[in-house]
């Protein structure tokens, strides 16, 4: 009973000490859930200035808001009373053990944030990178997705991707479209070189600056060499080889350039056994 009377004594100061413990920490949880939600949209608004992929943006921000809202968490039970070492160690405990079990995981990860950071490539470049080629369709966390040119696509791990060399083809504005165009020794070599110097000057694709290369690279085997290295813009760079290609062969024919080919002669020689039994 004198138990009983002690603590209803004790109440009103019990409550203000603890109500207002109580209070701190719904005032933290309130201002750190604002922080965390602040966070969240100034990384977001940042990497989109930034044009990273939405797949990442959102990872990210989503990221951040986590990271400030456990740390609101551990901020409010502390103003409550709760032993939060402890609660850290716990915490930490249990991120070591799942990291220890995600290791594969957490490269790719790693890789992607790198690939955020230092952007080898975008949505939408072709690259070759690990092995394979396509053009980037999604970058994630874990994994990029690259779609080959005959509709196929490839998921990637971001570890695979950073590790080796990535090519990317769509970086800059223009490409270099190399050709080796063999011709018949008994070709005229400056007729030869004037329509090739005309199949380029006159083609659609074929830019002004920088300028092309026409010249004389090899006496091959059975052909004389001649190099072709026009330049074009990145997106056009298919379609100029097809239709170069195509053109070169058509100027060559009309001018009676020959072009050499791999052929076989056969000569049958006629043994005395032979010549005998046919005598016979």
């Amino acid at each position: 009973m004198e138990n009983l009377e002690g603590l209803i004594e004790q109440a009103p100061e019990l409550i203000v000490t603890y109500g207002m413990k109580i209070i701190f920490a719904i005032v933290i949880f309130v201002i750190g859930k604002y922080c965390a939600g602040i966070a969240k949209k100034l990384s977001s608004k940042l990497m989109t200035k930034r044009k990273v992929d939405p797949t990442v943006v959102s990872f990210v921000s989503n990221m951040a808001w986590s990271l400030v809202f456990v740390f609101t968490i551990v901020a409010t039970l502390g103003q409550i009373g709760v032993q939060t070492a402890s609660l850290v160690a716990v915490i930490g405990a249990a991120g070591l053990a799942v990291g220890l079990a995600l290791q594969g995981s957490l490269s790719n990860f790693a890789s992607g944030v790198l690939m955020v950071m230092f952007r080898p490539c975008r949505v939408g470049d072709y690259v070759e990178a690990a092995g394979i080629a396509g053009t980037v369709n999604e970058i994630t966390i874990f994994s990029t997705k690259l779609l080959t040119p005959d509709n196929k696509l490839i998921v990637a791990p971001n570890s695979a991707m950073m590790d080796g060399t990535i090519i990317n083809y769509s970086a800059m504005d223009t490409r270099r479209v190399d050709f080796v165009i063999g011709v018949s020794y008994d070709a005229d070599l400056l007729e030869t070189k004037k329509v090739l110097t005309r199949v380029i000057e006159n083609n659609q694709y074929v830019l002004k600056d920088p300028a092309y290369t026409i010249a004389l690279s090899e006496l091959a085997d059975s052909s004389v060499n001649f190099v072709v290295r026009p330049w074009v813009k990145g997106s056009d760079y298919w379609p100029a080889y097809f239709e170069i290609l195509e053109q070169i062969k058509l100027a060559l024919d009309e001018a009676n350039i020959g072009i050499p080919y791999p052929q076989m002669d056969l000569h049958l020689k006629e043994t005395p056994a032979v010549a005998s039994s046919a005598a016979a």
